[in-house]
Formats: C-alpha cells, structure tokens, sequence
C-alpha cells in the first residue's frame, strides 16, 4: 500500500503532535492546522507577508500552516507562526519588532490556541 500525505518526517510528527494536542487541550484549532499541513504538497499554503499585514493588527497572535514569503511589507509588531520561513520574511518581521516561531516552539507557549489567528 502506498504511503499518502506528507514524506517528510518533520511535517508528519508536526502533523500528530497537533492533532495529539487538540485532542489532549480540547483546542479544536489545532486539529484544523493539522488538516491543512496533511494537504498535498501541490495545495500547501504560501503566504505574503503583504497578507498578513492586511488581515492583521498590532499585537496579533498569526499561524500560518504553511510557509511565509517575504513579499510585500509589515508595519505592525505581530508574531508569526509557520511551518516554514523565506529569510527575507524573517528579517522584515525582526525589523518591525515582530516575533517568528516554529509551529511547535509556539504550541509549548499556546497549547490551548487562544487569541490565534489562521491566515490561509
């Protein structure tokens, strides 16, 4: 039998340890992030920072379940959760005073998922 969803072994443990947290914090949102990183890569999320600017404001809490390009600007101090990150992503949330965090560095901080965004 064929193996389905992802091959990559940090995407599948990050993938049970979600849907393990949901189901031990009762925080259904993590089961939600978990469904949407089981996605075929072909359909993964990709995200801009110029749509996390936009649907986001100063103080926000945002999980991406996917990776986060660095197109477009921030000009607000938000921290940003996603599997994956481009560099200039990275340095252009540092620049604002933003935070940028694993997936499951902030599920140790959050396990509940409370006051979280999902920018899809």
């Amino acid at each position: 039998m064929k193996r389905t969803g992802p091959t990559n072994y940090t995407w599948r443990k990050t993938i049970r340890v979600l849907r393990k947290a949901s189901k031990n914090n009762n925080a259904k949102i993590w089961r939600y992030v978990a469904e949407l990183l089981g996605r075929p890569e072909r359909k993964r999320i990709v995200i801009n920072l110029s749509k996390i600017n936009r649907y986001s404001r100063d103080g926000d809490i945002v999980v991406v379940p996917g990776k986060v390009l660095g197109a477009g600007s921030i000009d607000h101090k938000v921290t940003v959760v996603a599997m994956a990150f481009s560099k200039q992503a990275v340095e252009k949330v540092k620049n604002v005073g933003g935070r940028v965090i694993h997936i499951l560095e902030f599920l140790s901080e959050n396990p509940n998922g409370s006051r979280v965004k999902v920018i899809t």
